[in-house]
């Protein structure tokens, strides 16, 4: 059967186990393809039509429910979580009215949909956040402006990426969009090249995480090549976000705080980017 633009289908030759819309319908010499958009992850493929099905909508309320628990679940730990509690606790111990400060957030995002859905969940738990939509393979000419027009404590470099073929994971051509991320690694890296004063989370879905990490972010995607979900990238930044400057950020529990662990998420270890300040302004 075709499928139209934002269809929700299933590959038959994957077990039907991702969801994904259809974003662009390719016609190639009389065979059609559809270009598709991973549902809550971050992953674009193509598939022809024949590999392609309908999904329900039970199969989609199915689908979806888990990944929407587990982030609604993280979001309202972070919000009530013993990490503000202590700054809270912190500021209150001080004889000065004090305040406090978290890391400003710069999002790039290759997808405006998720940027949207990030920003959500920024806001939710209180960070200061700029997003922007920058397509991956713009991102690498286009970070250095916008890290000296914001001015970050905190880069995340995201989007859609995927392994275009298994035959070496360290071989770049095999990533859709891994290559677009590590240049725009090495690029804000110029702009800053200390690791704890611009803290960087680079990568989506399978990408090169060895790749990243060694370009310059302090975290990235996917140790395992496995997929990530669209909040990730929140999770990882609300972290160091919280985090004191004087403190480590335990690496551990950050991976533990997001929704793929371990499998999708990894990096070095990176000093926080909290601050406290007294006394507080009384005008």
């Amino acid at each position: 059967m075709a499928f139209c633009i934002n269809d929700i289908v299933m590959r038959k030759s994957y077990g039907s186990d991702i969801l994904f819309r259809v974003i662009d319908v390719i016609d190639n010499k009389g065979v059609r393809h559809y270009l598709l958009h991973g549902v809550n992850m971050r992953i674009i493929a193509d598939a022809p039509e024949e590999d392609l099905i309908e999904a329900s909508r039970a199969r989609i309320a199915e689908y979806d429910r888990p990944y929407r628990e587990k982030a609604e679940y993280l979001l309202k730990k972070i919000a009530s979580s013993k990490n503000l509690q202590r700054i809270r606790g912190l500021l209150r111990s001080s004889r000065q009215e004090a305040y406090g400060k978290p890391g400003k957030v710069l999002h790039i995002d290759g997808d405006e949909e998720y940027l949207n859905i990030c920003l959500e969940a920024y806001k939710k738990v209180g960070m200061d956040v700029v997003g922007v939509v920058v397509n991956e393979e713009e991102q690498p000419d286009k970070v250095y402006e916008l890290l000296e027009k914001y001015g970050p404590d905190i880069l995340v470099l995201t989007g859609h990426d995927s392994i275009k073929s298994t035959r070496s994971y360290s071989d770049m051509n095999s990533y859709r969009n891994s290559k677009y991320f590590v240049e725009a690694v090495k690029n804000a890296r110029k702009y800053e090249p200390v690791l704890d004063n611009l803290v960087i989370f680079a990568g989506a879905c399978q990408s090169n995480y060895e790749a990243l990490i060694k370009a310059g972010a302090n975290y990235a995607s996917s140790p395992e090549r496995v997929l990530i979900h669209c909040l990730d990238p929140v999770l990882v930044s609300e972290k160091v976000a919280f985090s004191h400057i004087n403190e480590i950020v335990k690496i551990e529990e950050l991976i533990e705080s997001t929704i793929t662990g371990a499998a999708g998420i990894g990096g070095l270890q990176t000093m926080g980017k909290f601050r406290y300040g007294i006394p507080k302004g009384k005008y």
